[in-house]
């Protein structure tokens, strides 16, 4: 049975940079991909105004930032209630399947029922088997595939 550590989730803040920044290119190096550094100062500025649809989260365990996540509020032509994509989900290689995944998903559920949300969705790649374990016993499958075109 995996180890469950307790997680103090809270909203990120001004003075967090630094403790979220390695996790965000841990999931960068995750993905094995690399965002510019200026699209990342911009997110970063996107998450701390207050404007915007976009939101994020640490995971904290023992005073260290040991996950991330991220959401974004927007329309839906099916309801009147906004959606909630969560974005991005990432846990400290050497922390996970210890709860705290589970714990940051759980958080966005919350934060979006209060944002009177329809609904909360997400991504995922299909070789992340291990996540999808957790996936599948906290949410629905919805049977899309995806489909993109990059500019």
């Amino acid at each position: 049975m995996p180890i469950r550590i307790p997680v103090e989730i809270r909203p990120i803040s001004a003075a967090d940079h630094a403790a979220w920044l390695p996790l965000w290119q841990g999931y960068q190096r995750f993905y094995m991909t690399e965002i510019a550094a200026p699209i990342s100062d911009i997110t970063w500025q996107r998450f701390l105004d207050p404007a915007e649809p976009m939101h994020a989260a640490l995971a904290w365990h023992n005073g260290q930032a040991i996950g991330l996540v991220h959401w974004i509020y927007h329309r839906s032509t099916w309801t009147t209630g906004d959606y909630c994509y969560l974005q991005d989900l990432f846990i400290a290689k050497d922390i996970r399947s210890s709860g705290a995944g589970r714990q940051l998903i759980e958080h966005v559920y919350q934060a979006a029922q209060a944002h009177g949300c329809a609904r909360t969705y997400w991504l995922t790649h299909e070789s992340n088997s291990r996540a999808m374990l957790l996936y599948e016993r906290i949410a629905e499958r919805s049977g899309f595939v995806q489909y993109r075109k990059l500019f």
